[in-house]
């Protein structure tokens, strides 16, 4: 079997995209046995220069950014893009007609699971852009039926400065893990039957142990989803933006 080729944008931040790296590669062999492992292509950007065009609310400069790195993964070879990081899917429509290749948004391999749990109202973690804009609330609800709880404004506060100055720096702090799991508790207190991890460093900080519902992990179901594409998709020699 010929794999289709993963194009990663990552390095928002770079220690989601090593576990990103990781665990398609992980994934891959466990399927296929052996030596195997994935073929895939990475842009990675300077995280810095991503952080401040999100805290200056400068998006138009960031969507650029992001269907550069696309179109230098489409040059490159690759037959699909994944884009590392829940925040910056907030372009994922402009960077998706940007590129001939399919984009793998990853709120829908989330949702899928969520759904076929049975489960309808989920509590979601993630940067302030994620939990207050609508771009990923609005996906969940309106493509999947999904109920979004979202913390209140402490907690929301908390849970951004925490990805911001610890877990984006490689840095994961037992009291930062407490207080996670108090947000949690509190989620789950109003109704939540499951919590999204909507965040792809929070993997690095939560674990299943810390909540009494179950976690989906967003970085997971994205690298697993991105593996299932490139082995069922058949290799064509053409490019398709068929999904």
């Amino acid at each position: 079997m010929q794999q289709k080729v993963i194009g990663l944008i990552g390095g928002m931040s770079w220690e989601s995209s090593a576990e990103y790296y990781r665990l398609i590669n992980e994934t891959v062999r466990a399927r296929l046995g052996g030596l195997r492992s994935a073929r895939c292509l990475m842009w990675s950007f300077d995280f810095g220069e991503i952080e401040a065009l999100q805290q200056a609310g400068r998006w138009d400069e960031a969507t650029a950014a992001l269907i550069d790195a696309a179109r230098r993964l489409e040059r490159g070879g690759a037959d699909v893009v994944v884009i590392c990081t829940n925040t910056m899917h907030r372009m994922a429509d402009e960077v998706q007609a940007a590129i001939g290749l399919p984009l793998l948004h990853i709120a829908d391999p989330t949702a899928e699971r969520i759904r076929a749990a049975g489960l309808s109202r989920v509590g979601l973690l993630g940067t302030a852009f994620t939990m207050e804009q609508d771009f990923y609330k609005g996906r969940l609800a309106t493509r999947y039926g999904l109920d979004v709880l979202v913390p209140e404004a402490d907690d929301r506060a908390e849970v951004h400065r925490v990805i911001y100055e610890e877990l984006v720096q490689g840095r994961a702090l037992p009291a930062s893990r407490e207080a996670y799991r108090a947000v949690i508790a509190r989620l789950v207190a109003r109704g939540a039957q499951a919590v999204i991890l909507g965040c792809t460093e929070i993997m690095l900080l939560v674990r299943p142990e810390d909540s009494a519902v179950p976690l989906f992990d967003t970085t997971t179901l994205h690298a697993e989803a991105a593996v299932d594409w490139a082995l069922e998709r058949p290799v064509r020699t053409g490019r398709s933006a068929d999904t």
